[in-house]
């Protein structure tokens, strides 16, 4: 099986979960003897070509920016990039069974491919324009995306989505038969909150938190439908109920000025440790050494960083909302609270706080089920299933 992957993120360029998604899924298809070539447009440098854990990664750079031209241009503009150096893979190789595309921003080329060369196309579908926007597709660019999402879910042969709460919406949102998806779900390696077992981190800690007080994380993109807002209104709650906790917020997004502002105005800034970014050693440690990890979403396909927390026995608090609701098991695995509800919210990590060994409980088993059901090499396995079914029926009809 030879697979023609296309993403927009890939390390070095990794901007949220669909870029952590790919990283991870590439290595356990190829275990899973599957040839993979990733196509990724060289964003922020790395090799032009190079052989990662049995995958053939290709970066192509994108075309200079044109202050002429807007993002879904740019888009456009990289896709035609990413579509010249795919012709050429094609004819050197001798084709591909399937086409994988990750969301919209690679579609044009996806679908270039697919009629060109006549190979189906499977998609995978991490987030809509329409459910970033709450159903709002307002400007020109956000109409352009959702019309983008739509003929990449109509021309694809099949359709991943990541949780059930996805698929619903894209069945809804693009009237996407329901019987054209498959669900699924991201998934974690352990093996690097494994190796912190045991390390003293403490004076790590201390760059974060004194010895007394308690550790409330959050980690992500600082943007609106992050619930940061919602986590920002809480805190008061909290020290009211916990006066010793310590909020760390890291990551960067338009959200974070506004945050910024708002704690000001509630007079909790000193309470709140706005990291910005953080390596991705930082953060693991931070997972390790926090008492509660916290995400309020407002809108969550899936949330890769529930699964992180989980993965470090960190205990979690997250919004009733999207893929969190699948992951995370109320009183079982974590705790789920009313999504944009600050007074919900601030008794997710109140309860926490105050019962840190039951806390504790939930976390075990949450780290044991992220190690039975969410492990990639399962996932690839089922993915392999996709590319299977694809190719048998590819086979028995005409194009």
């Amino acid at each position: 099986m030879r697979v023609l992957m296309l993403s927009w993120e890939y390390p070095p360029h990794i901007v949220g979960g669909l870029g952590k998604h790919v990283k991870e899924l590439v290595p356990a298809l190829a275990a899973e003897n599957v040839e993979v070539h990733l196509l990724t447009p060289r964003w922020l440098g790395g090799s032009h070509k190079e052989e990662v854990d049995g995958a053939t990664i290709h970066r192509i750079d994108p075309p200079p920016h044109s202050e002429l031209t807007d993002f879904y241009t740019d888009a456009q503009r990289t896709n035609g990039r990413l579509e010249e150096h795919a012709r050429r893979l094609i004819h050197n190789l001798g084709g591909f069974d399937i086409i994988h595309a990750h969301d919209w921003l690679v579609a044009f080329a996806a679908i270039t491919l697919k009629h060109e060369f006549k190979i189906p196309l499977l998609a995978t579908i991490h987030a809509t324009e329409y459910g970033r926007n709450h159903g709002y597709i307002g400007n020109d660019i956000s109409q352009a995306i959702h019309s983008t999402e739509w003929r990449l879910t109509y021309e694809a042969w099949r359709i991943i989505c990541c949780s059930a709460f996805m698929a619903n919406e894209v069945a809804s949102v693009f009237n996407t038969p329901r019987d054209k998806l498959d669900v699924i779900p991201n998934g974690i390696d352990t093996s690097r909150f494994d190796e912190l077992d045991g390390v003293n981190l403490s004076g790590f800690r201390s760059h974060y938190a004194a010895p007394d007080e308690r550790i409330v994380f959050h980690v992500g993109r600082i943007v609106h439908e992050k619930g940061v807002g919602v986590l920002i209104e809480a805190v008061p709650r909290v020290l009211a109920g916990f006066a010793r906790a310590r909020f760390v917020i890291a990551g960067t997004g338009g959200y974070l000025e506004t945050a910024r502002r708002r704690a000001a105005e509630m007079g909790v800034s000193s309470h709140i440790h706005f990291t910005g970014f953080i390596p991705d050693g930082d953060r693991d440690r931070l997972f390790k050494v926090a008492d509660v990890a916290v995400f309020p979403s407002l809108y969550e396909p899936f949330g890769i960083v529930a699964l992180e927390a989980m993965a470090a026995k960190t205990p979690v608090v997250v919004s009733n909302v999207g893929g969190l609701a699948e992951v995370v098991i109320h009183n079982e695995t974590g705790l789920l609270v009313y999504p944009n509800n600050p007074d919900s919210l601030a008794w997710g990590i109140l309860e926490t706080l105050h019962h840190p060994d039951w806390a504790t409980a939930r976390a075990r088993n949450a780290y044991n089920r992220v190690v039975s059901e969410y492990n990639w090499l399962r996932i690839a396995a089922r993915t392999v299933g996709v590319y299977e079914r694809i190719a048998r029926e590819r086979a028995a009809v005409t194009w």
